[in-house]
């Protein structure tokens, strides 16, 4: 069994919960794969460990039978980018702030680290959405697409049609096109539902449309959702997992779900509702603490 890692140590405090990863792996004869740079900022550490170096992360999850992710859900995000196209199981550890995919705390990795080991798990399969932009471009997103206005107080005008009929003129500061997945990031603070992940549709939410009677969409994803800039393109970002792609895209984008996913380690004990109440605090009545 080899585990690969991934961190940014430039975020996150990361060195205590991968010494204590190395340290379980040390004791359980379990080979660790890692990037270099990784690597060469935690030297200290790994200078403790074998460890398997490879020039890129890339290579490191390719050789290996499972990816401990250590941060929060922007490396989570990093690393679902990493294994789309080759599904090893990912293991995540929280050291960010909410942890909604990154759900292990430092201090139940070696117990986790343990289930893995014993093969008492399952995995969770997290659809990803593709989208196919006029200038041949494709990129992929786990948690959403947003297109949003740049350098302007003024509002984007967006036009979005579904399996070919048209829906609506958005005009609004921005719109998401979420996943399952996603549903609980930036389309929760924008008003939109919470979706059971492996739900096969895609969430279309405005965000603060001009038009209050304009609400969030729920979208079967096996069909294309067509998004074009109208008047505004100048001045409107695209963005996929918080990555900017392009700052006037004067273009159309064919979004659906994609072939890819990514296989989150779900342990024993662990469910997503049981996830929204320790994130959400659903149920919690502070009158009675």
């Amino acid at each position: 069994m080899k585990f690969a890692i991934v961190a940014n140590p430039q975020k996150y405090s990361v060195e205590e919960p991968i010494e204590r990863v190395l340290n379980w792996c040390a004791r359980n004869q379990t080979s660790v794969a890692v990037a270099s740079a990784l690597r060469d900022s935690l030297s200290g550490i790994f200078s403790r460990f074998d460890s398997y170096v490879t020039d890129t992360e890339r290579k490191a999850v390719q050789t290996s039978d499972y990816v401990i992710a250590v941060g929060g859900d922007g490396t989570m995000l990093h690393t679902a980018d990493l294994t789309k196209e080759n599904p090893v199981p990912v293991l995540g550890i929280n050291t960010g702030k909410l942890g909604f995919m990154a759900n292990i705390q430092p201090e139940n990795i070696e117990d986790a680290l343990a289930h893995l080991q014993k093969k008492q798990y399952s995995i969770d399969e997290r659809a990803m959405l593709e989208a196919h932009i006029s200038d041949g471009a494709v990129v992929y997103a786990l948690n959403e697409f947003l297109f949003s206005k740049k350098d302007t107080s003024s509002m984007i005008a967006l036009h979005a049609e579904y399996d070919g009929v048209f829906i609506n003129n958005y005009w609004a500061d921005g719109l998401l096109i979420s996943t399952p997945t996603g549903s609980t990031a930036y389309n929760l603070s924008a008003g939109g539902p919470i979706v059971l992940p492996n739900t096969p549709v895609m969430l279309l939410t405005p965000i603060n449309p001009h038009t209050l009677t304009t609400r969030p969409l729920v979208l079967p994803s096996n069909r294309e959702l067509r998004i074009r800039c109208e008047h505004s393109g100048t001045n409107t970002l695209f963005s996929y997992d918080g990555k900017v792609h392009h700052e006037n895209p004067g273009l159309d984008f064919i979004i659906k779900q994609s072939n890819y996913s990514v296989h989150l380690v779900q342990l024993p004990e662990q469910n997503y509702f049981e996830t929204l109440r320790n994130k959400l605090m659903w149920g919690l009545d502070r009158r009675k603490e």
